[in-house]
């Protein structure tokens, strides 16, 4: 019996996140326990915990997601406003 996903089109994932997520966590985690064991150093660790709890999924979004499109729309991409005084 094969179980097919609702959305043929959307990305694989697995539990939480996405493949290439749990790729990025696993080698983050890796180096992040290097450094911890060879050299004592602890923030690679939080930051590998801080990415992996901003870049779970619920219903397609991540709170990452939501971040970048914040940042896009108020940071990165130029809003104009041209005000004219007419008569």
């Amino acid at each position: 019996m094969y179980i097919y996903p609702d959305n043929l089109k959307s990305k694989a994932t697995l539990w939480l996140w996405q493949l290439r997520d749990i790729g990025i966590i696993g080698i983050c985690a890796v180096v992040s326990i290097l450094a911890l064991t060879q050299a004592g150093f602890f923030p690679p660790l939080v930051l590998t915990g801080v990415f992996a709890f901003l870049s779970i999924r619920f219903e397609d979004t991540s709170i990452l997601d939501f971040i970048r499109y914040a940042c896009a729309f108020l940071f990165i991409h130029q809003q104009l406003y041209e005000w004219r005084y007419t008569e």
